[in-house]
């Protein structure tokens, strides 16, 4: 078997030697693609796999096009689109049905990433997971020839590649979405949602963390024992309120409604304005940093929780967290698990669910109910009174 770096100049040099009944000359950059050469001048693009590895099973081939025809890179995007087919499980020579309606790829760039950038604060993440993986894997297949079994299949690949469960099941909730829009803007050809049928993933690995008051106290003295100046105030305000790390970061003075006692989030991670009532707490923090009146003086930044220096949000606290949680004696603690640990204080204080998902803006009561357990564990505590 002959391999080498095809190039056009190459292959248009190539010829059947003498005594052979065809000649086989393998690409290097793609593994099965290679140029047949007949004694009579013929060229064709050939990509040659097993049914599964090893060779011990039937050896297929396709014909991918006239080598005279096709150049070496367009014979290279022939392949890649079989072999992108047989990893999920398509038959490479089907064809594209008339009305199948847009090829993924295309709908979630032209059509669902615009769409979702415009109210979604965290867009970048569908990007991220649909690039990464569904777009590889199902891109090409236009969406009303996509069935459940490949949907499955994408599912597998990325369970057998080390994908966390989480991260599955995201890329199944934005394909979900997107089959959702394209249904309710009525593009031709797509008339089912394939993905409905394929469950999310058992998330059982999952850890949240709740912080005992104990912990709460050894963190609070860390964090006070800071580099970062702002790092205790940041911290508290996000013990008290349950925000999102990024929306404590990201306030201004002007969204804070001292009459009421409330924090007004003018874009959060769902794109709806919050209102956040805040505690004696919170307000202590706020009242700590507020502000002075001066004359002639630098004039305030106009964001709560300014990075001294810049004046300006930071962009990270990373280090200083992560300096003082070690110092706290619980290095795996993560900024989001202060939200979780507000959560479990309302709970454990009798707060039913419904007024935690409307605190922490949860737009889904699914999300809230992950803190379910607490409030059986508090109602498995008051049984007790009764014997006592």
């Amino acid at each position: 078997m002959t391999t080498a770096q095809l190039t056009d100049g190459i292959v248009a040099q190539l010829v059947c030697l003498p005594g052979q009944a065809h000649r086989e000359v393998f690409d290097t950059h793609i593994k099965g693609l290679y140029v047949d050469v007949q004694p009579n001048g013929r060229m064709a693009w050939r990509l040659r796999w097993y049914e599964k590895s090893g060779g011990k099973y039937p050896k297929r081939v396709l014909t991918l096009g006239n080598a005279r025809v096709l150049t070496v890179d367009e014979a290279r995007g022939a392949a890649r689109d079989v072999l992108r087919k047989l990893w999920i499980g398509t038959d490479p020579k089907a064809e594209v049905l008339p009305g199948a309606g847009p090829m993924l790829e295309d709908f979630i760039t032209q059509q669902y990433l615009p769409y979702v950038k415009t109210y979604k604060i965290s867009w970048d993440t569908d990007e991220s997971v649909l690039r990464n993986h569904a777009i590889p894997a199902l891109g090409l297949i236009p969406m009303g020839q996509i069935t459940v079994p490949q949907v499955s299949r994408l599912v597998q690949i990325m369970a057998d590649k080390g994908m966390a469960p989480g991260t599955i099941n995201k890329g199944l909730i934005f394909l979900r979405y997107a089959y959702k829009l394209a249904m309710r803007w009525k593009v031709e050809g797509v008339t089912h949602n394939p993905v409905a049928e394929v469950p999310n993933q058992r998330d059982d690995y999952k850890i949240e963390r709740y912080l005992t008051p104990e912990q709460m106290r050894h963190l609070l003295a860390a964090v006070r024992r800071s580099d970062n100046p702002m790092l205790q105030h940041i911290v508290s305000f996000l013990i008290y309120t349950g925000a999102r790390k990024r929306e404590a970061l990201d306030a201004r003075w002007c969204d804070i409604e001292w009459r009421r006692k409330s924090w007004r989030i003018p874009k959060t991670k769902s794109g709806k304005v919050r209102h956040v009532p805040l505690s004696m707490g919170a307000l202590d923090v706020l009242n700590q940093l507020k502000p002075l009146p001066t004359l002639g003086g630098p004039r305030p930044s106009e964001f709560i929780f300014a990075n001294p220096r810049t004046g300006k949000p930071f962009a990270a606290i990373f280090y200083s967290w992560n300096t003082a949680r070690k110092m706290a004696g619980m290095p795996e603690l993560r900024i989001h698990d202060l939200r979780h640990s507000f959560a479990s204080f309302l709970v454990n204080a009798g707060r039913s669910l419904y007024e935690v998902q409307e605190l922490l803006g949860h737009a889904d009561i699914k999300t809230t109910s992950r803190y379910a357990h607490l409030s059986r564990d508090r109602l498995a505590e008051a049984v007790e009174v009764v014997p006592r």
